[in-house]
């Protein structure tokens, strides 16, 4: 986790469908309410009546199910929309004997598919009727190649330097079998039938391409439920990400995407990349488990010592509202710093790693309570960059060597993907990778 402010999913987002008049029926108040005074019978004469549970009232879609994303865009879907409800991150291999040509069979199936169901239509071929009654809400679905893909499609010279594999990390103790993969893809979605939709769609388009490696299921604060939009909390209750690069400043695009230009772009972020890459990014992905347990026993103030914020609104120790800027230099009455040394928010800030950026987009993630009673939660971080190496692996380094939050937390799986631009009107993603 670091110190950056996650775009916030608006009440609203993209093209807005019309809304439906709602039918009129009865309401499952009323049908309790005559069952609890008539006596109903259930079953009668052999057969069986199920109610299924329903809203008291039926309504018209609202603004979180009209909500839609393009697929066609310069940029693919799910980089710099507003955190989702609910989301899901996917890796396959392919499978043995599948090579170039099926990954672009593959890959031309996805996209078709993510294009239509982002539309809010149903899935070309055998659609399970998950999302019949819903809208888009603001579905994306992004797709990524990992460091194998290109030896097994016979792309080696195709893959770029900045997929060479992350180095290792003191506080990794990595699942390798839920880490890296030949293909990823990332599935978001503001209502949860909508993004499981998703998900079954592109398994079942994979068919006997590619297998799935491994599968993470993520949230988020649902849209409008808090009076104004706000940085989101993670499970540890903080303020998560105030310091994201945002995309009305002047670098953001030099920062999370590479140039369209690609190798002519000079010595900065991307201009090593391959020409297929352009308008494309890396994802980082890290399954971040967070001891909730021990952090839980801190108290509130040791907690705002550990981050360097304060935890009922974000904002820094050293005072202000939660943007502003924070005074690494202020002490206290003893002379000790105000925002400690090995604080979260001191490490991670891009002017103490020089000028490292990258935009998080995360999910919290809650895997059930395991055999001790321990909840197996924490963070399905994902983050952007133009170059991972000058930003995830260079503010991960610096927090290796002292930070205060690697006590309460554990890295168990990660990866890293090349994320190529949006595929153009009657193309797919990937495609002058896979026919260049």
């Amino acid at each position: 986790m670091s110190d950056q402010t996650l775009p916030q999913a608006p009440e609203t987002s993209g093209k807005s469908l019309s809304p439906q008049a709602p039918p009129v029926g009865l309401t499952r108040r009323k049908l309790l309410g005559t069952a609890g005074a008539t006596g109903l019978v259930v079953g009668a004469a052999g057969g069986a009546a199920g109610y299924a549970a329903a809203p008291e009232q039926a309504t018209p879609l609202s603004s979180i199910g009209s909500g839609q994303e393009m697929f066609h865009v310069k940029h693919q879907p799910g980089i710099t929309q507003g955190l989702q409800a609910r989301g899901h991150l996917v890796a396959f291999d392919l499978a043995a004997g599948a090579g170039r040509k099926e990954a672009a069979a593959l890959l031309r199936r996805w996209s078709e598919t993510a294009r239509r169901l982002m539309a809010g239509e149903a899935a070309k071929d055998d659609d399970t009727d998950v999302a019949r009654d819903a809208g888009p809400s603001s579905l994306t679905v992004t797709f990524g190649f990992g460091h194998s893909f290109f030896a097994r499609t016979g792309l080696e010279k195709q893959r770029p330097v900045s997929l060479d594999p992350l180095p290792d990390f003191s506080s990794d103790q990595l699942d390798l079998s839920r880490s890296h993969g030949d293909l990823w893809v990332q599935i978001g979605a503001n209502d949860a039938l909508v993004a499981f939709h998703a998900l079954r769609a592109i398994q079942k388009d994979a068919g006997r391409a590619a297998k799935v490696r491994w599968q993470m299921n993520g949230f988020n604060r649902t849209p409008g439920a808090t009076a104004h939009p706000m940085t989101a909390r993670n499970l540890m209750g903080q303020i998560d990400g105030t310091r994201n690069p945002k995309p009305a400043e002047a670098d953001f695009a030099k920062r999370i995407f590479v140039p369209e230009s690609g190798a002519d772009s000079g010595s900065g972020p991307g201009s090593n990349d391959p020409a297929w890459m352009a308008n494309g990014s890396y994802a980082v992905v890290r399954r971040i488990r967070m001891l909730l347990d021990d952090w839980e026993q801190l108290s509130a103030h040791a907690q705002e010592q550990v981050i360097g914020r304060r935890k009922s609104d974000g904002a820094p120790l050293t005072g202000g509202a939660e943007t502003a800027e924070m005074d690494l230099e202020k002490t206290d009455a003893n002379g000790d710093l105000v925002v400690p040394i090995n604080a979260h928010a001191r490490i991670t800030r891009p002017d103490q790693n020089g000028g490292a950026a990258m935009l998080r987009r995360p999910f919290s993630y809650h895997d059930g309570i395991d055999a001790d009673g321990v909840p197996d939660a924490g963070l399905l971080f994902v983050c952007w960059q133009a170059d991972p190496l000058r930003g995830f692996v260079t503010v991960q380094r610096k927090l290796d060597r002292g930070d205060a939050l690697s006590k309460y937390i554990r890295h168990e799986s990660s990866g890293l993907f090349a994320v190529p631009g949006g595929a153009a009107e009657g193309e797919y993603v990937g495609q002058r990778l896979l026919e260049g």
